[in-house]
This record gives structure tokens, sequence and C-alpha cells, in this order.
């Protein structure tokens, strides 16, 4: 028996806000469904070359009065990263909260605006640990 994988979903509170929070990660869009009588939207991001990884993002339209609550119980989505030091500069200049710094150089956690908790992993071997990453505190859960 055959199984592949399909994507990960998501629910979020403010569509727009959550889909610039993952192009700030480098997914891009790759599909769209706006369902009128379910009164939802799903779109689809991957990253560029990747449309079989995807993570779907489920907004309904009326509102979800379940957001933003604690969505640890979901556990996490993880991607890799070609500079975790850059990537992580790049999503705290946009006011993105590192919860987990990349202190060991290899990996961290973010919370997306809807408190999806996001692992950053180094590609390759551990980059060598740097300021200010290696002395920075968790800030929150993740």
């Amino acid at each position: 028996m055959k199984v592949r994988y399909l994507h990960t979903m998501v629910r979020v509170l403010d569509l727009e806000k959550t889909m610039e929070f993952f192009r700030l990660l480098g997914l891009e869009e790759t599909r769209r469904i706006d369902n009128e009588k379910g009164r939802f939207t799903l779109v689809f991001m991957a990253p560029p070359g990747q449309p079989e990884c995807p993570v779907e993002l489920t907004w309904n339209w009326d509102g979800d009065d379940g957001l933003p609550s604690d969505s640890r119980h979901f556990g996490h989505l993880a991607y890799r990263v070609e500079n975790i030091y850059e990537m992580c500069q790049k999503l705290m200049d946009a006011g993105v909260t590192i919860n987990r710094p990349p202190r060991d150089g290899h990996m961290a956690f973010v919370r997306s605006p809807d408190n999806i908790s996001i692992e950053l992993l180094q590609e390759g071997e551990s980059l060598a640990p740097q300021e200010p990453w290696a002395s920075m505190g968790n800030i929150g859960h993740w």
C-alpha cells in the first residue's frame, strides 16, 4: 500500500497577514480555492520548485472563535533554510519574534501570526555560533 504526503493544513485568522509571513520564509502561493457555499478560502503555499510540499492555509470567512489559540497541539512546520542567521534576521527585521534563536547555528523556532510553531533548520552542516544569536535567550514558548 503506497502513501503519499499531500499537505499540512492550518487554520488562520488573518489570511493576508499569514500569507505575508510565509512569503518571508520564501514560500509562494501555488493554488487557491474560494468556496462560497462553505464560506472559506484555501490557499496552498510551498517553497519554489517544491509544489508537492505545501502548507494549506484555511481561512473561514466568518471568523474562527478558537483562533489565535495555542496551536502547539498541532506540532510544528519545519523548513530547511540556506542560511539560518540570514533568515532569522530577515524575519526579525519584519517584526517576527525569534522564540528559539539559532544559538547552535542549526535550529530556530518562530511563530506565525496565528501562533503556528515553525522550525527552521540549517541546510547541511551547522553554521559556527555567532552573535547576536549565540547569547540570545528564548522568548515565550515554541
